[in-house]
């Protein structure tokens, strides 16, 4: 099995695919990033699905890339008699949704062979397979239905479909796997270098937005593209990534699935999104919060499906060997029902950054508003989960009331800013109150340092956060004992986790890796210290661990030096993003989010929100 990092992501805004170095396709979910995967190899053995198109030769030469400002994938095969190039895309631009493969002969001949493998369910349902009278194959296992069109012809062996072909200089060899329901119409056939024109469209113009500038603008411009990848056009849902169950520990149970929606990524989306052109999304991004979140306050979750939807069971699939051997494989996310009060607080402050921002007009979900601070004011002292999503029963976070007191705080920042009426005299009692508590409680002198919950010894890291949401300034001296605190239990070969494991319980094995988010979000707080230097060391170590594409999963591990977690990571690559404005000299997020930007910024930002 390939390591994480081998792997490049294709899409289409409604489904992905990871397409590895060898030219193997091991996981695809269609039509949509949460539905059961035809292509699951990642977390098994290859007869759970796989779609493999490579050279015969046993050790080519691979280098591979995207296309400038695209997400279609270029890998170049090299060998003894020649060299191809194998071209992967998802064709965003038509109504069927295409995974399209083309191998370009550019010098001599390379022999191919391609294996394809289809099993709905996650590898359990073989589907059935038919030849149509135009010559392409149709499979279809329940409600679902593949067609795979393709220039060379292909025949049937144990429950796959193979074939071999030699490409030469200036031939190209085609492939496509167009999905429909299976009660619909089949889809027509497709013209690949339409396709492909029509793809290197949609994204070039897309990325032609992007007002990202200075050293960092093309991973920046990557990460955006990533992202954009894993934003379910219908909706404007962004999901946390597009699989489940990689491994934050090789071989252990931290396997979770990721192809859902956090409210906590609310804030750092909008200001990603915002600061670098993009606020049409901002703005979609903006409208599917207030969606999934409307109704009952007291019915508010942590994460949502990407169309909203609330029942996200958890289920292990005991088929599924795991990605090596990394049990169980789960599908849909216990966490969905936890409390986890930091929710409330990034909610009401991606609210309050979009009215500032300008995506809608001030008042609009006010009443929802007010009626989420009404159940704060009755939920704040109570213990909860946490942003960690801990299983082993609620603590006194002190992240969790941080997050609180953010929740009143723009709540009245937003009242006194925007003219808007609320019980403001209340609000700012419970602020007053919440932030007197977490300074006497959730601060050990000792340690001159905040700690992960009252009464504890060691701190988490989410506890940087506290200057960046505006809670304290990154020179009291608190804040100065907690990063250094950090730097000392923490950090590992230059990098940050999110607690020691084998410390605090969370009710599972002791064990990850280094959680890449925190450490950008290290960057940021060195940055507010006026550690600069410090900051750009950090950030440069960051931007090494992306893989030769420019992605990032959730994790790294740095005794095996590899990247691990569910891959590609939209945490990661919105905290990349959002460190790279801070160290940039436009558009500062810590500063955004306490209203003390600088108003030379913010002139340009109300230029760029009229001419969105």
């Amino acid at each position: 099995m390939l390591p994480i990092e081998d792997y490049a992501l294709i899409g289409d805004c409604e489904a992905a695919a990871l397409v590895g170095r060898n030219g193997s396709i091991d996981w695809l979910c269609l039509p949509r990033f949460d539905s059961e995967a035809c292509f699951a190899a990642l977390l098994g053995d290859h007869d759970n699905g796989r779609w493999l198109v490579a050279p015969t030769d046993s050790h080519p030469k691979v280098t591979r890339r995207y296309r400038p400002d695209t997400l279609i994938l270029e890998t170049r095969f090299e060998t003894s008699t020649g060299l191809a190039t194998l071209i992967d895309f998802m064709c965003p631009c038509d109504r069927h949704p295409h995974l399209v493969r083309l191998v370009v002969g550019e010098k001599g001949k390379v022999d191919f062979e391609t294996e394809l493998v289809i099993r709905f369910g996650y590898g359990e349902q073989v589907p059935w397979v038919t030849t149509l009278d135009d010559g392409r194959l149709r499979a279809i296992g329940g409600p679902n239905k593949l067609i795979l069109q393709s220039s060379i012809p292909l025949h049937g062996e144990d429950l796959k479909t193979k074939g071999g072909f030699t490409v030469s200089a200036g031939e190209t060899v085609s492939f496509a796997l167009s999905y429909a329901q299976s009660w619909d119409t089949d889809p027509p056939v497709v013209e690949p270098e339409a396709l492909i024109h029509g793809t290197e469209k949609f994204w070039t113009d897309w990325t032609s937005q992007c007002r990202a500038k200075g050293p960092y603008a093309q991973i920046v411009k990557r990460s955006l593209i990533t992202l954009k990848a894993m934003t379910y056009a219908p909706t404007g849902g962004v999901v946390a990534a597009v699989t489940t169950s990689l491994p934050e520990q090789f071989g252990g149970p931290r396997n979770w699935d990721y192809r859902y929606c956090w409210v906590r990524d609310a804030t750092l989306t909008l200001l990603a999104l915002m600061n670098t052109g993009y606020y049409d999304e901002a703005r979609a991004w903006r409208e599917w919060l207030l969606r999934a979140v409307a109704g009952s306050p007291k019915q508010m979750q942590i994460m949502y499906g990407i169309a909203g939807e609330r029942r996200l069971y958890e289920v292990e699939l005991p088929w599924l060997a795991g990605y090596e051997n990394s049990k169980p494989v789960r599908i849909g996310n216990g966490a969905h029902s936890q409390v986890q009060v930091d929710v409330y607080g990034e909610l009401l402050d991606a609210i309050h950054q979009a009215r500032k921002g300008g995506l809608a007009p001030e008042e609009s979900g006010w009443e929802l508003q007010l009626a989420i601070v009404e159940q704060l004011e009755d939920l704040w002292h109570k213990p909860d989960e946490g942003i960690w999503e801990v299983r082993s029963g609620p603590e006194q976070f002190v992240y969790s009331k941080v997050m609180a007191w953010v929740a009143f705080d723009r709540s009245i920042r937003s009242a006194e800013r925007f003219g808007l009426k609320g019980p403001l005299t209340r609000w700012r009692k419970t602020r007053q109150a919440i932030h007197a508590e977490v300074c006497r409680m959730g601060h050990d002198t000792e340690l001159n340092s905040f700690v992960r919950s009252y009464g504890a010894k060691e701190v988490d890291a989410s506890l940087l956060l506290i200057p960046a949401v505006g809670f304290l300034p990154a020179d009291d001296p608190r804040v100065v004992g907690t990063v250094a605190q950090i730097e000392k239990t923490l950090m590992k070969d230059g990098f940050v986790q999110r607690y020691d494991t084998s410390k605090a319980s969370d009710g599972l094995p002791p064990g990850e890796g280094m959680f890449l988010a925190c450490s950008f979000w290290l960057v940021d707080a060195y940055l507010m210290m006026g550690r600069r230097k410090c900051a750009e060391e950090l950030f440069e170590r960051l931007l090494g661990l992306c893989n030769d594409v420019g992605l990032l999963s959730e994790e790294y591990d740095t005794g095996a030096k590899r990247l691990c977690g569910n891959f590609p990571q939209a945490f990661s690559h919105l905290a990349l993003v959002n460190s790279a404005s801070n160290l940039g000299r436009d558009g500062r997020p810590v500063e955004q989010r306490c209203d003390q930007e600088d108003p030379a910024h913010a002139a340009k930002v109300r230029e760029a929100q009229q001419t969105s």
